[in-house]
């Protein structure tokens, strides 16, 4: 349809230039003079600008229209996004405070600042969103179906059919100046274009002044829907850019307070080892038979080859006939403690070697105990 009634458009501009020319060959007073001439000129450009303040606002329409759905289609999505959000730092939340570890609550403290940072987090957004709401969608919608611009159009499309009347008028008035040239020299054929001449001239006139009102009038919705329009799009700028300076402020908040607490794990002591070093290798044949010279034991030595009782503080499997089974809490008569890291004794009536670092010295030991040995 705009294709259409832009050809339309050329074509009575033609037809207008065209009359113009004949009624400039053809001189003399009436609407062919060099008055009317200029005038049609003025007019013609009016008309241009008409046209071009009607594509240019109706271009700005649609577009105010595509923000405001972009904007809502935002919100909507959005949120979703804040209910998603919501409900992670509710379970963050509930985590931190219901539950602990044996090992300790550092990861309950952190679950806790996550929760509140991402409440805030979300809080923030809902306010982008609100701003996104007030700020932007609401007053381009309310431009988009509002009056100035309903009104300027409707006194554009006015002037346009009053054109083109005018348009018709001046080929009827060529036709009436035609047959008074013919020199007929009938009085009804002068007073009927006198007749077509004034109604040319009253239309001009009405023409002249809807076509400036007109005009008047769409250049003032074009300078608003520009005005306006830009001022939505730096508010939604101002807007995102602060919601996203105050989310960087939380999470960075957040992040310190995480780094302290996993540095504070890092510098805390190793816990105790549960499990026993790997035992040395056990004493060869050689070592046993030689009479290998005693040693220092864990916690006191053999005291010039004199027994004692020692604790298996962890269980030990004989891996050799020459080594001997311990579980934890074994007591065992220590006879003798080699240098490279075993000892031998007897435990349960068995006797061989083991791993000296599997076996602590005990002083002082029940009765009961030693029984058990043999």
């Amino acid at each position: 349809m705009e294709a259409i009634r832009k050809q339309a458009t050329k074509l009575r501009e033609q037809v207008a230039r065209q009359q113009q020319a004949v009624f400039k060959q053809f001189g003399g007073g009436g609407y062919g003079g060099s008055d009317n001439v200029v005038t049609d000129e003025a007019e013609l450009m009016l008309h241009q600008k008409l046209e071009r303040l009607y594509i240019s606002t109706r271009a700005a329409k649609h577009f105010q229209r595509d923000i405001v759905r972009g904007v809502e289609g935002y919100i909507a999505t959005s949120s979703k996004q804040v209910e998603i959000g919501s409900k992670l730092s509710e379970d963050s939340r509930k985590y931190g405070i219901e539950n602990t570890c044996t090992s300790g609550n550092t990861l309950s403290r952190a679950a806790v600042n996550f929760s509140r940072a991402r409440a805030q987090m979300e809080k923030e957004r809902e306010n982008l969103l609100k701003s996104f709401g007030t700020q932007v969608a609401e007053p381009l919608r309310a431009m988009v179906m509002g009056a100035p611009l309903e009104d300027a159009r409707h006194l554009a499309q006015r002037y346009d059919r009053m054109r083109q009347e005018a348009e018709a008028q001046v080929i009827e008035v060529s036709k009436r100046q035609t047959k008074v040239m013919e020199g007929t020299g009938n009085p009804e054929v002068f007073a009927r274009l006198e007749a077509a001449e004034s109604k040319l001239q009253d239309l001009k006139s009405n023409m002249s002044i809807l076509g400036k009102e007109a005009a008047s009038a769409m250049a003032a919705v074009e300078a608003q829907q520009q005005n306006m329009t830009l001022q939505r799009l730096i508010s939604m700028i101002e807007s995102e850019r602060a919601y996203h300076e105050k989310v960087i402020q939380i999470l960075d908040h957040l992040e310190g307070e995480m780094v302290s607490q996993r540095q504070r794990i890092e510098a805390a002591p190793p816990p105790k080892m549960e499990t026993p070093p790997p035992p040395p290798s056990p004493p060869s044949y050689e070592e046993i038979n030689n009479n290998t010279s005693p040693s220092p034991m864990q916690n006191g030595s053999n005291e010039g080859g004199n027994y004692f009782l020692g604790e298996a503080m962890f269980s030990y499997d004989a891996e050799s006939d020459v080594e001997l089974n311990l579980s934890s809490g074994d007591y065992v008569v220590i006879r003798k403690v080699s240098n490279n890291g075993w000892a031998e004794g007897e435990c349960k009536g068995k006797a061989g070697w083991f791993p000296v670092e599997f076996v602590e010295r005990r002083e002082r030991v029940l009765a009961s105990k030693v029984t058990q040995v043999y």
